[in-house]
């Protein structure tokens, strides 16, 4: 069995899945198999649940008759159908990758060319070798834009991404030092994500460019089709704006105001702007987007509690966010705790990073630090130290925080938001 001659039978199905517990009327399952658990065990069941087909690796639960179809590889077969997808669809792709503000800028640009279009895009974080190919196959006749984010932590996984979503327009929100171990270094960083613009000029597709970011410019210089945002002479110039710790920009006499915190999501305002001006979205309608746009994934969200107000920015931290994070929290008014938990995929330059970081929060105007995660506690000799978000919280219950503004920024595998029932 190939994609082409499975395809007719994909157009049929409502979704398609890879977790069996999800299964509705009409969805296609694909059960991946792991070190410890096959999927292919729920493949009858799936089917009885409404299923309606299976793509299986084992072949003993095969069963063409019930629609229950076996495959070398269930990933594999999942990438191929995804390309074959691709290669009908006739609607423009957008894609994203960068170190960090992927998924910001991606709801961002949801939100603005939803205004106008019927627009498909990244669901949470599937930006992967699964999560790419599983967008591409949730976009429907009814679509007429996709935004599709790529994410990596090594070399030559954003040159793969690229040959499934075979993007139209394609933008790096920046090159900072996230993924060291993987990627070898921030050289590494850079080379990784710029396979994106690599793709885009050998298939002479759209580059959107900040041409504020070096980077960024220095290797579209030589490159013609692209739109650009950043300088007065570029195709769109916002200037910073911002108010009551909310960031957002002027564009001639407009004033629009996000529910973002963090002059580093200037820029992704930019982008999502940008995108909206060239796609023929109207003013007025941006400004509706970006000032409904409210985010609710513990990405530069701030939440008011119990007269407190919080920052949350526990989704993910590298060094280059981190920075930004403190410079920007150090701007707000009254008193100030930062609560930083490690950064992790830092590889040999892991414990000087939390070094640096140390250094310069303590370099700030804050009121208290406290660090959370092994490693920063290997190198936090003069402030509160933590080994982990459990031992932060019984701490907390005893001794809360008095301040008024609290920052919590750390990596996923921290999971600093488990302190927040115990803030009060």
């Amino acid at each position: 069995m190939n994609a082409a001659t499975f395809y007719p039978l994909f157009l049929q199905c409502n979704k398609v899945t890879i977790d069996s517990r999800n299964i509705e009327l009409n969805d296609l399952f694909f059960a991946f198999s792991g070190e410890t658990y096959n999927a292919a065990l729920k493949a009858e069941e799936s089917i009885q649940k409404g299923a309606l087909a299976v793509i299986v690796e084992d072949e003993k639960y095969a069963d063409p008759e019930k629609n229950i179809f076996h495959v070398p590889s269930t990933l594999q077969f999942l990438q191929e159908l995804a390309v074959y997808h691709r290669n009908q669809l006739k609607i423009p792709i957008i894609g994203l990758t960068g170190s960090n503000g992927k998924t910001t800028t991606k709801e961002l640009i949801h939100a603005v060319l939803s205004q106008k279009f019927k627009v498909q895009y990244t669901s949470g974080n599937l930006n992967n070798h699964i999560g790419v190919p599983l967008t591409i196959l949730s976009i429907k006749p009814e679509h007429e834009v996709a935004v599709i984010e790529m994410g990596a932590n090594h070399q030559k996984e954003i040159e793969f991404l690229c040959t499934l979503a075979q993007p139209n327009i394609g933008y790096i929100t920046n090159f900072g030092k996230a993924h060291l171990e993987g990627f070898g270094g921030f050289e590494g960083v850079i080379k990784g994500k710029s396979e994106l613009y690599s793709y885009l000029k050998a298939e002479k597709q759209t580059i959107l460019v900040n041409e504020k970011d070096a980077l960024q410019a220095e290797k579209t210089a030589d490159y013609e089709t692209k739109i650009t945002f950043g300088l007065e002479a570029s195709d769109y110039y916002f200037e910073p704006y911002s108010s009551n710790n909310f960031v957002g920009f002027k564009y001639g006499e407009n004033t629009l105001l996000s529910k973002l915190t963090g002059d580093y999501n200037f820029t992704n305002l930019c982008a999502a702007v940008a995108l909206g001006f060239h796609f023929g979205v109207n003013l007025d309608h941006i400004k509706t987007a970006i000032e409904n746009y409210t985010p609710t994934n513990m990405r530069s969200q701030i939440v008011e509690k119990n007269g407190k107000i919080l920052v949350l920015d526990t989704y993910n931290a590298n060094p280059s966010s981190m920075v930004e994070s403190l410079k920007n929290f150090a701007k707000f008014n009254g008193t100030k705790t930062i609560i930083i938990g490690d950064m992790l995929e830092l590889g040999e330059e892991s414990t000087s990073e939390h070094s640096k970081i140390l250094a310069f929060a303590e370099s700030l105007d804050f009121d208290e630090i406290i660090t959370v995660g092994p490693i920063f506690q290997s190198v936090n000799r003069t402030v509160n130290a933590y080994v982990n978000a459990a031992e932060l919280s019984e701490n907390v219950k005893k001794a809360p925080i008095s301040s008024e503004n609290i920052l919590l920024k750390g990596s996923r595998g921290i999971a600093l938001e488990k302190v927040l029932n115990f803030i009060v």
